[in-house]
């Protein structure tokens, strides 16, 4: 393979890197404001926990699925 087909041309023409730049503050982009506005006010939703009857709906249910189970367990050792 020869050097014509290599992906730099010239490997040794790199220039060599530049100092950092001293900037002042004229040269800082503005801070953005992120936090302005943030969404629309959620004063629609509950401030404390669930529901009584959404977390008792959900109680007799895993009530009757532990039932469910427990029968079927039992009817499972007897035969």
């Amino acid at each position: 393979m020869s050097d014509d087909t290599s992906p730099d041309p010239e490997p040794g023409a790199i220039p060599p890197p530049q100092p950092p730049r001293e900037g002042g503050p004229q040269e800082t982009p503005p801070a953005e404001g992120g936090t302005s506005f943030t969404g629309p006010d959620e004063s629609h939703n509950p401030g404390r926990g669930w529901a009584k009857a959404p977390l008792a709906a959900l109680f007799v249910v895993v009530l009757l699925v532990a039932l469910f189970f427990a029968f079927y367990g039992l009817e499972l050792s007897r035969s």
